[in-house]
């Protein structure tokens, strides 16, 4: 079974437990999800967003407080107002989820948990099944846009050269790196080289990787395969990690990882956190002023790609978006500053010979 069938299977397992504790009725719009071919980290996603909504129910109203959530019925939809969507949006600054942990949501956090109470209110809406519909009558909160952070081409070196030589790390990091080095250099150059998401490198097997026409099979959110292509320096870093490191810790993983691509110190498949903290870790190393995240390198070469090509829709498609007005929308910038640099060059037709 390849990684990602194992991580649907998951989630499947999951939405599965989440079902038993929403409303019954929420079996349906679910299993119309699946007809719709979203992926399983979306449905799952609804489903944690939908638990939150029917607690804030549960919570507010006491005829559903003396009741399982399980048994609540349809017609709350048909009851919840406007101004109770409101005050759900409210709650969500600040609240304690089914654990017990407290929790906070901002402008992004809210407006995806208010499409997730839309999609399934239109599904019932479309249907039949309640006659109002409570969120569509509100407005999106209002999301600024963030300047895109990325790396400039010093910040990069100063990223690569922390990771190959393991400048500035601490003594216990430092007995790591020894053993992680060429695997770390190669995580860090496929993601700066190519824009792959973090869960789409570590869900990469070696036979993926091909070095003849230099690419690598990935397997997009949604489950869509794509091939994407990368350059000499990625192809140097694989080969190197491959040969020099990898053959040591394949002998010792258990079958169901020893296919992975990148392997930890433990003989197991490299998770989306263990490449988060490694990140983090040779961004501080290098002293880089700036939050580094996976996804920021993935902005680096975004940001970078559009900046050489101009070609919005490469870019699109490179980074695996399904609609390139997404892309749009992150590199608006990006567009602002070739846009400047448009109006320095317009300078030039008054200059004299």
């Amino acid at each position: 079974m390849e990684y990602t069938d194992k991580i649907n299977l998951e989630n499947k397992r999951k939405l599965n437990a989440l079902l038993k504790e929403l409303p019954k009725f929420c079996g349906d719009y679910f299993r119309y999800l699946d007809t719709r071919n979203t992926s399983s980290r979306t449905r799952l996603a609804y489903a944690y967003d939908l638990r939150l909504f029917f607690q804030f129910i549960q919570q507010n109203n006491p005829v559903y407080a003396k009741q399982s959530m399980h048994d609540i019925p349809i017609t709350v939809l048909d009851q919840m107002t406007p101004t109770d969507i409101e005050e759900y949006l409210a709650y969500l600054s600040f609240y304690e989820n089914a654990e017990g942990t407290e929790k906070t949501n901002g402008e992004k956090g809210k407006s995806r948990k208010l499409s997730s109470l839309r999609t399934m209110y239109n599904y019932f809406f479309k249907k039949e099944f309640i006659t109002t519909n409570a969120p569509s009558m509100i407005e999106t909160p209002k999301k600024h846009k963030d300047n895109i952070i990325h790396l400039d081409k010093d910040e990069v070196s100063d990223l690569l050269t922390a990771a190959e030589q393991g400048n500035s790390l601490t003594d216990r990091q430092l007995a790591l790196h020894e053993k992680t080095k060429y695997r770390d250099t190669a995580i860090l150059t496929l993601l700066l080289g190519t824009g792959v998401r973090v869960s789409e490198l570590v869900g990469m097997d070696v036979k993926d990787v091909n070095f003849k026409y230099n690419c690598v099979r990935v397997v997009r959110k949604g489950g869509n395969e794509s091939t994407v292509y990368f350059g000499d320096e990625v192809s140097a870093a694989l080969m190197e990690y491959l040969e020099l490191e990898r053959p040591s810790l394949a002998e010792k993983a258990a079958p169901e990882h020893a296919d992975a691509l990148f392997l930890s110190l433990k003989y197991t498949r490299l998770t989306t956190r263990a490449v988060e903290k490694l990140v983090k870790k040779y961004s501080n190393a290098a002293s880089i002023n700036k939050k580094i995240t996976p996804h920021k390198l993935r902005s680096t070469y975004g940001t970078n790609l559009y900046k050489e090509t101009g070609d919005i829709y490469l870019v699109a498609d490179a980074l695996g978006h399904k609609s390139v007005e997404t892309t749009r929308q992150h590199y608006a910038a990006t567009d602002d500053e070739r846009r400047r640099l448009a109006g320095k060059f317009s300078g030039s037709i008054f200059q004299k010979d």
